[in-house]
């Protein structure tokens, strides 16, 4: 199953669902990444960690440790 981790820069997903043992569930449901969310990897830093995505209108840097712990829909994986 691919992750958030996965996307390469202008690539764009859909989330499938935050895991319930995932420790950064709550700060992640806070900014507005739920089932169904619409995100595009907009780049990352020089060392590969964190990765920039734009989530509902707002960039948000997500360290590759939980990135890797948010999957994404098959079906709907691919760039635009």
């Amino acid at each position: 199953m691919k992750s958030l981790k996965d996307l390469k820069q202008g690539d764009c997903c859909v989330i499938d669902v935050i895991p319930e043992n995932n420790s950064m569930r709550r700060r992640l449901l806070d900014i507005g990444l739920v089932e169904n969310t619409r995100v595009e990897c907009v780049g990352q830093s020089p060392s590969g960690d964190p990765k920039a995505f734009l989530i509902r209108g707002a960039v948000i840097a997500l360290r590759l440790s939980d990135c890797a712990m948010i999957p994404l829909k098959e079906d709907l994986y691919g760039t635009d």
